[in-house]
């Protein structure tokens, strides 16, 4: 009786430990493709050559605003940059138009919203969208770099991505450098002893911006004071904002024909700041470093 009980207790043993190893298997199993696909995909960003340029443009604006600034950019390069258009719905959903061109190291990708309204919640839905529009372009394209341009609001939907969102992506991503072109980081006030509930944030938030950035801040002047839209103090707050928080911050001023608020995507002489302190090749050949901006 007792050989019996001793019999059926070393059954139950055997049984339960066959049940543990078959269990343990099945939890390894998924674990080990996991790490597997983990390690293929940070090859993957590791190895990759494509550095975009990826401009946001600012409110009532869509994809399409930078159609004439890129082909001014192509014009002056033998090296012709791609253009890929995104559009992000109110529902979520992300339209593509154009496409990357196979071997491109530096196309230009644009991302609009559908939600182009001025605003503080606004901008802080749409750097959420963009956010979305972000994730499927690093997981499509697997680039481990890239240089950012805003216009007007698309300057602080990059400022507020950059102080909320950037920290998911940094482990493989890095952004090289932002430049902005009559960013209102303080919107309508004409000075920083007039808070807006944005630049406090944006103040408050600094310190979560990339410390190895370079950013260039381009304020328009179609008048002493303003671009005829955006006062140049409000621009000028930017500051605050970047300098010493970033490796480099730079404000320059565009004055003269298409300084004017409307017009500065287009203006030739953004243009050249463009091609000298974002762009990394120029015909087919890299820009030298020591043009890039310095404090």
């Amino acid at each position: 009786m007792l050989k019996h009980k001793a019999n059926a207790q070393q059954k139950k043993t055997y049984r339960l430990l066959i049940f543990t190893t078959i269990f343990l298997v099945l939890l390894a199993i998924p674990a080990y493709f996991w790490m597997q696909s983990s390690t293929r995909r940070a090859e993957q960003f590791k190895k990759s050559r494509m550095s975009p340029v990826i401009m946001v443009p600012g409110s009532s604006a869509t994809k399409e605003r930078f159609n004439t600034l890129v082909k001014m950019l192509n014009e002056d390069t033998k090296n012709k940059h791609s253009l890929l258009k995104l559009e992000v719905k109110n529902s979520g959903k992300i339209t593509y138009s154009g496409k990357i061109r196979r071997g491109d190291r530096e196309p230009i990708i644009v991302v609009g919203f559908e939600n182009n309204h001025d605003g503080y919640n606004n901008i802080k839905k749409q750097a959420k969208m963009f956010d979305s529009a972000f994730n499927e372009l690093s997981e499509e394209y697997k680039f481990n770099n890239f240089k950012a341009f805003g216009h007007s609001n698309g300057g602080l939907i990059w400022t507020y991505w950059l102080e909320h969102y950037y920290s998911d992506y940094k482990e493989h991503i890095t952004i090289k450098r932002l430049m902005t072109v009559g960013s209102p980081y303080n919107f309508n006030e004409t000075s920083t002893n007039n808070k807006t509930q944005m630049f406090s944030d944006f103040v408050d938030n600094r310190s979560k911006i990339p410390s190895n950035l370079s950013v260039i801040s381009v304020i328009g002047t179609e008048t002493y004071d303003s671009d005829g839209l955006v006062p140049e103090a409000s621009v000028q707050a930017g500051k605050y904002i970047y300098q010493k928080q970033v490796k480099h911050f730079t404000t320059m001023t565009v004055t003269g024909e298409d300084a004017e608020h409307s017009d500065l995507p287009q203006n030739k002489q953004i243009v050249n700041l463009i091609e000298q302190y974002i762009m990394d090749y120029q015909n087919g050949k890299r820009n030298n470093p020591q043009n890039k901006p310095k404090n």
